[in-house]
């Protein structure tokens, strides 16, 4: 094993699991409510980006505007919508491939973390039955500021006590691979090259994630 890779830090949705599907449902509802024109290509700004600002990027769409405490209760709805269709979770939504990259990083000694804009995150991960497969979640509960703020890695970083240099972020939004960046991180992206362009290695899906490929391409 590599020294330079102590820990692997992780983003929640579409790289655990896919819940951004929950996220868009209970967004559109929203802004179906708000006479807002929403769908799946608008929601592709809202990747990584955490609950108040996709808030304000829907409003700013419609050219709305609400005060603070209306806001507030807005994304209160969306989030009881979005808690209630989640409440269904269970382990056959874990993604592909990702059980066995974690157990093969445990059985090389290297730590893993969360770190999501989600204020769920530790409830989604029990729900798939795999929040004691991570050494620490860093949620959307513990930052203020959203990717691409590096805020999110570096907290991580942090608490395992490690130089942001033997962090390695997977991530599936530019914004959170650009958070990585910034945090001098590298980052393997899942999805699309042309989308992850800044990542240092984009895979296709999880089901790729492998730690002899990743340390032979980047270590």
């Amino acid at each position: 094993m590599p020294e330079t890779l102590k820990a692997v830090l992780f983003d929640l949705d579409g790289v655990i699991t896919d819940t951004a599907r929950y996220h868009y449902l209970a967004w559109k509802r929203m802004a179906d409510e708000l006479g807002i024109p929403f769908d799946e290509k608008a929601n592709e700004e809202l990747k990584g980006v955490s609950r108040t600002a996709s808030l304000e990027i829907i409003l700013a769409k419609g050219k709305k505007t609400f005060s603070d405490a209306e806001k507030a209760e807005m994304a209160k709805r969306k989030n009881d919508w979005y808690v209630d269709m989640i409440g269904k979770l269970d382990p056959s939504e874990i993604l592909p491939g990702v059980k066995a990259f974690l157990a093969s990083l445990k059985a090389a000694g290297i730590k893993r973390a969360i770190c999501s804009a989600s204020k769920n995150a530790t409830m989604i991960l029990e729900r798939l039955g795999v929040a004691k497969d991570f050494d620490t979640i860093v949620s959307g509960n513990d930052t203020t500021r959203s990717k691409p703020d590096p805020e999110v890695f570096e907290l991580a970083a942090k608490r395992f006590g490690l130089p942001h240099a033997e962090c390695l972020v997977v991530e599936d939004a530019l914004a959170g691979v650009q958070a990585a960046k910034k945090a001098g991180m590298k980052a393997v992206g899942i999805g699309e090259a042309k989308v992850l362009a800044p990542a240092d290695l984009v895979l296709a899906s999880t089901a790729l994630l492998n730690l002899d490929t990743i340390k032979a391409k980047l270590y």
